[in-house]
């Protein structure tokens, strides 16, 4: 949400709660206190990357995780040169990450993935699934490109939301 969809919401709260009985202290309180969670940031930096960037930032109660190719952590190899193994390392980093901020693969809303080929979509499918709670998959974009960082195969984003 931006900042001004956001103090749109609280301003609308706001109004709900003030014909809910509450008094204005209470109102302020509240609206200050959405406004400082959906405002801190913390940046997970643990995790290797091959870039000037954060594998994922906590925002409020979300976390945006980058993008993860299918980089062995241990050698910093591609898992393999099919889709199966990199697919499958790429889910494993990306599990990694929501792991070390206190998420886990329930949490996830949203993935985004990258394939190379698009034909390699039913391979790539099939693990992807083992992955998440059948019956409460993440919302997915899947997308073929014309390339991807380190001649990888597959590359797959995920935001995750844990209310604290």
């Amino acid at each position: 949400m931006t900042m001004l969809k956001t103090q749109s919401f609280l301003l609308t709260l706001a109004f709900l709660l003030i014909g809910c009985g509450k008094s204005d202290d209470d109102i302020r309180r509240v609206v200050q206190e959405e406004l400082a969670k959906s405002s801190t940031r913390s940046f997970i930096t643990d995790a290797q990357v091959i870039g000037p960037y954060s594998p994922a930032v906590q925002a409020g109660d979300f976390l945006f995780v980058s993008g993860q190719i299918g980089l062995s952590p241990e050698t910093g190899e591609m898992a393999g040169d099919d889709v199966e193994s990199q697919t499958r390392q790429s889910l494993e980093n990306l599990m990694s990450i929501l792991r070390k901020a206190g998420y886990d693969s329930s949490h996830v809303v949203q993935c985004t993935v990258y394939l190379k080929d698009i034909n390699d979509f039913p391979k790539m499918n099939l693990l992807y699934g083992g992955y998440f709670t059948e019956g409460a998959y993440p919302t997915r974009a899947t997308v073929e490109v014309s390339n991807l960082p380190r001649m990888a195969k597959v590359e797959i984003a995920a935001v995750a939301y844990k209310a604290r």
